[in-house]
């Protein structure tokens, strides 16, 4: 018997992983609730597919999903409507992320991290690291960001690299 004090909503569960792990083919991994093996439909099926590979079978005692075992025709077809609804929770998902996209783009606003560096700075380090007696150092400073990151938009000769020639829709 395997026991863990945690919400089935957690992802470090050990006692869970330990049972998995000493499960045999043939076995028949018996839980007392559905949603005590899985966070969501999604983790739940996918955990009893690897069940099902590994040739291990599942029993729900009691709740909702209680009609499950299977180790039977009939529950591994209950179990095979609950991975269709999954599935079809995934696409909603993704069609409802898809248009929230589209939407956000035409609204004028795009996705993903801000540019650490402004067009102004980047010319200026761009300028900068074209003198030969330029100090990083100084310069990181006076732009406040790190090395990493001037070298991120602007080659050691002054050269522009890809996320200088982003900021200044070269690309």
């Amino acid at each position: 018997i395997y026991d863990d004090l945690a919400s089935g909503g957690r992802d470090d569960r050990p006692g869970l992983t330990a049972c998995l792990k000493s499960l045999r083919d043939g076995d028949v991994l018996v839980v007392w609730k559905l949603d005590r093996l899985g966070r969501s439909l999604a983790h739940l099926v996918n955990t009893v597919k690897e069940l099902s590979d590994r040739k291990i079978g599942l029993r729900v005692l009691t709740g909702k999903g209680a009609q499950i075992d299977t180790t039977t025709a009939s529950g591994r077809m209950v179990f095979g409507i609950f991975a269709t609804l999954a599935e079809f929770e995934r696409d909603l998902i993704r069609e409802r992320t898809m248009a929230g996209l589209a939407s956000a783009r035409a609204r004028g606003r795009k996705g993903g991290r801000k540019f650490a560096l402004t067009k102004a700075q980047v010319r200026l380090a761009q300028a900068a690291m074209a003198q030969r007696d330029t100090s990083v150092s100084d310069l990181c400073k006076e732009l406040g960001i790190e090395r990493v990151t001037l070298y991120r938009y602007v080659g050691p000769k002054g050269e522009l690299r890809d996320h200088g020639k982003h900021v200044l829709g070269l690309t």
